[in-house]
């Protein structure tokens, strides 16, 4: 089930109306208590938040690196152009990139733990 459409049926339920119908839900319903309906409005937010976060992650977010990826890069990084550039050109974060580059061990992390900013190994 895709996100819209669970917003879409969580909001229905929490307005009182059944999802597919449209028609009003019985007084008894236990969705029409106001504890489930505080509970729904609460589901509700939080899918649309995540809904939103989902929307504004770099398209290849999560996507497996290839070889060819990884070669372009480091060639990037050779070359001294921007992270953000480079994560914008690749559509991918700057923290993805970043630390794609550490595991490839083309720069050093932080003792922190943070590559900012980051040594060029």
């Amino acid at each position: 089930m895709e996100i819209e459409e669970a917003i879409n049926i969580i909001r229905a339920l929490a307005n009182g109306v059944h999802p597919t119908s449209g028609a009003a839900l019985d007084e008894g319903s236990v969705c029409r208590t106001p504890e489930a309906v505080k509970a729904l409005n609460r589901a509700l937010a939080a899918l649309v938040a995540q809904q939103e976060r989902e929307k504004k992650r770099p398209k290849n977010a999560g996507k497996s690196w290839s070889h060819e990826e990884d070669a372009q890069i480091c060639e990037e990084l050779r070359q001294g152009i921007d992270f953000n550039q480079v994560a914008n050109t690749h559509n991918r974060s700057l923290a993805a990139i970043l630390a794609r580059l550490v595991k490839l061990g083309k720069i050093a992390p932080e003792k922190s733990g943070h590559v900012f900013p980051p040594k060029v190994a």
